[in-house]
Order: structure tokens, then sequence, then C-alpha cells
């Protein structure tokens, strides 16, 4: 009689069916995602535009870290529904952002007298 040792049933810290090595894992990236950008508005290392750069570019792929290990949105064939409703979502809103940046914008250059 061999005793076959299942693979899976180590790898079985989970909760709610869910790993949680994936959760510790987003919840450090998280972190670091947060500490970059206040680190580099707070202590000064970067100009003005490098800084925004950075906060803007921490701040997408940090979004991109939560959905991932805490929302569980992936590209797979069983969330390709969640997917694209992701993606539908972030196009609205670049619609609307843009638009209103836009908007605003137009309506400062109207709106100026004179040079002033």
């Amino acid at each position: 009689m061999s005793h076959s040792v299942d693979e899976s049933h180590h790898d079985d810290t989970r909760l709610g069916g869910l790993n949680f090595k994936t959760y510790v894992t987003g919840f450090v990236l998280s972190l670091v995602l947060t500490a970059i950008p206040f680190a580099a508005v707070a202590f000064g290392w970067f100009g003005m535009g490098a800084t925004l750069a950075v906060v803007a570019v921490t701040a997408v792929v940090q979004i991109l870290v939560h959905l991932f290990f805490f929302l569980h949105l992936d590209f797979s064939g069983g969330n390709a529904w969640n997917a694209g409703s992701g993606a539908f979502t972030v196009l609205i809103l670049a619609v609307l952002v843009g638009g209103t940046l836009w908007l605003m914008y137009s309506l400062e250059m109207r709106t100026m007298i004179g040079g002033m």
C-alpha cells in the first residue's frame, strides 16, 4: 500500500476558497506601491513633473494589483465577462474624465479677458 500525498492538500491555506498567500502578496505590493509615491512627495526626490508621473504610474499599477490579487479579475475564460465589464468601465470613466477636463480647459480659454 502506498500513501500518495495529495499536493493540493499542502496548498490548502485557503480563506473562502481563495489562497491566503495571494492576499498577503497583494497586501505587501499595495504597501510598497503606497510608500513609493508618499516618499517621493515627502522627501522631494524628483521635480514636480517627475513626481506627478511617479504618483500616476504607481496609482495605475496599484489599481491593477487590487484587481488581480483582491478581486481576482484576470483575462481567463471564466472571468471574461468580468474583465470585459471592467474594460468598459475604464473606457466610460476615461471618456467622462477626459471630456470634463476638455470642457473645463475650453471654458477657461473662452473666459480669459484681455490676456491677464
